[in-house]
């Protein structure tokens, strides 16, 4: 009796030579349009990061030539799942975790145009698969670098969130030009953000460590 094969697919190839060829599937975000950002108060929140610690970064970094990601999310509940700390089992945060960021609203003052791996045949038309969102990061950024040089010239990724993957999430690449106009909502902590905060906690089953 013959053992059935398990699929095993491992981990996602490297970009393949036909990639230059193909026409990815692009979403454009309108002006006007406003993304969300958590981030250190202490810090501005448009930063391209070059430190080559997350998905979507240039695998070069942290090379002084390498271009910035800026990572941003399509509601508040994307940018808190996407910056908790790594955990295992139940995920948890803390007080003083939170009280030390805040939440950023990004207003587009111009469109952007982003490779879509969200949409249906969006990850097809560049001959990837679900790896490229939620497998290796070292083969994530190579994908990133190779699709930023594509003839689309497209401004960053749409791209489901690996710990919540009905949530979008949007890695921009580094730009010559603010495209951004920013306020605060304050922290998650804050009164205002009470109903808010109570919902994702709820929903994500997230610990809150006072």
């Amino acid at each position: 009796m013959s053992v059935p094969t398990i699929d095993k697919p491992g981990e996602l190839q490297t970009p393949h030579p036909e990639l230059a060829g193909q026409h990815p599937l692009v979403f454009e975000v309108l002006a006007g349009t406003i993304l969300y950002r958590h981030h250190q108060k202490a810090l501005d929140p448009v930063y391209y990061g070059k430190k080559g610690d997350y998905r979507f970064d240039d695998p070069t970094c942290p090379d002084s030539r390498a271009f910035g990601v800026l990572y941003v999310g399509e509601d508040p509940e994307c940018c808190l799942i996407e910056s908790l700390p790594p955990h295992q089992g139940v995920p948890a945060v803390t007080g003083a975790y939170l009280d030390a960021r805040a939440i950023a609203k990004m207003e587009l003052i111009e469109p952007l145009c982003l490779i879509d791996l969200v949409s249906p045949g969006g990850l097809a038309s560049i001959g990837a698969d679900g790896r490229l969102t939620d497998g290796n990061y070292r083969v994530a950024q190579q994908w990133s670098a190779a699709l930023k040089k594509h003839s689309c010239k497209p401004d960053g990724i749409r791209y489901r969130s690996r710990h919540a993957p009905e949530r979008i999430a949007y890695a921009i690449y580094e730009r010559s030009k603010p495209a951004f106009k920013v306020t605060t909502m304050g922290s998650f902590t804050d009164p205002a953000n009470a109903v808010l905060f109570g919902q994702i906690l709820r929903t994500y089953n997230i610990a809150l460590i006072i």
